[in-house]
């Protein structure tokens, strides 16, 4: 629940949040109107909604006693509900919510990075315990109005840098691709290539931060030839591997910034009659459950997202409960899971 102002230059104590009633006083609109913005009715007017949401931030909002019990259910919203990688966060929420007897609403942003106005209206309409934002962001508005309300937020798995005074939690993204990369070297590749995700997703960025680093380490050059950016979608990583597969000199090992895009490089392989690992080895970054189901099975970086979203939901109802966290960031470690589509280079 939102607090009031701090105190102000001469040391007075700070004044308590307004009610509805204050509100409308304040704006210059009847109580119904306030009412509408607080529960994100969709029925006001641009200029007078703004107005509202700024008096809230400015003085807080106390809301009516009969409205201050949250509903029983956390709202969790991915960037897009594609492949298994939100099946996992998904089952990870579930562990955490079923001991709780809390309810889950999914939706979706269709690759959009932020939530549109209908979105936001419909969890201050419902309000939920609190939300969970996967690989995607709020809008600075759109936190203000979740905090003014009581409802707290936590990014799981963010694509951007979290503002500091949102939780977050995600995975050792940096050492994962270091791990990838190793393992390639140390298999004896030197013409080792890298499909990477989204150029503003901070996860990708840093999974290829870290692969130009272990070569660089290794005192293997990275040609830009073999530095492909995907979009951790199926289709990118085949259209980037059948490019660097057809080139005169082509890798002898592709690392992908995710599972997803592994699957593309096989299907490139396949296309153009190229065997796994024979003639290249290829590493992703997930360790969904299709990995080991992959033929052969696929060597990749797991990162815990099932207990990624098990912590994220537990730090949601700690806030929720009025409870400090003891960490604000929190950041689950990666592994090398080696299976067959590995193996040293021929010739």
């Amino acid at each position: 629940m939102s607090t009031a102002a701090g105190p102000s230059d001469d040391g007075a104590a700070p004044s308590p949040p307004l009610t509805i009633a204050q509100l409308a006083e304040l704006a210059h609109v009847s109580i119904a109107t306030v009412s509408k913005v607080v529960n994100g009715r969709a029925e006001v007017g641009p200029e007078t909604r703004a107005l509202v949401e700024r008096l809230i931030r400015e003085h807080g909002y106390r809301p009516q006693r009969r409205r201050t019990t949250a509903t029983p259910l956390v709202e969790l919203v991915f960037h897009a509900l594609e492949g298994e990688y939100p099946t996992e966060i998904a089952r990870g929420v579930e562990r955490v919510t079923r001991k709780h007897r809390l309810a889950v609403v999914l939706s979706q942003l269709h690759r959009r990075d932020t939530p549109g106005k209908g979105w936001i209206e419909g969890v201050l309409s419902r309000r939920p315990t609190g939300v969970i934002s996967v690989f995607s962001s709020l809008t600075e508005a759109q936190r203000e109005q979740l905090a003014t309300r009581g409802i707290p937020l936590v990014l799981l798995d963010p694509r951007g840098d979290p503002a500091p005074q949102v939780p977050s939690v995600g995975a050792s993204n940096w050492n994962g691709g270091l791990l990838a990369t190793r393992h390639l070297l140390d298999l004896g590749h030197r013409r080792i290539a890298a499909i990477a995700g989204p150029g503003h997703a901070l996860p990708s960025r840093a999974r290829l931060d870290a692969f130009r680093t272990a070569l660089d380490m290794a005192g293997v050059p990275a040609d830009p030839e073999l530095i492909g950016r995907g979009d951790f979608l199926v289709e990118g990583g085949l259209a980037e591997a059948e490019r660097m597969l057809r080139l005169p000199e082509p890798p002898t090992a592709i690392f992908t910034c995710n599972d997803g895009q592994a699957c593309g490089v096989y299907r490139a392989a396949h296309l153009l009659g190229l065997r796994i690992p024979d003639d290249v080895s290829v590493v992703g970054f997930d360790d969904l459950p299709a990995a080991r189901w992959m033929n052969p099975p696929l060597t990749t970086i797991r990162q815990p997202l099932a207990e990624m979203a098990a912590t994220a939901t537990e730090m949601l109802l700690k806030l929720a409960r009025g409870e400090l966290l003891t960490q604000h960031r929190v950041e689950l470690g990666t592994e090398l899971i080696i299976r067959e589509s590995t193996a040293r280079p021929i010739g």
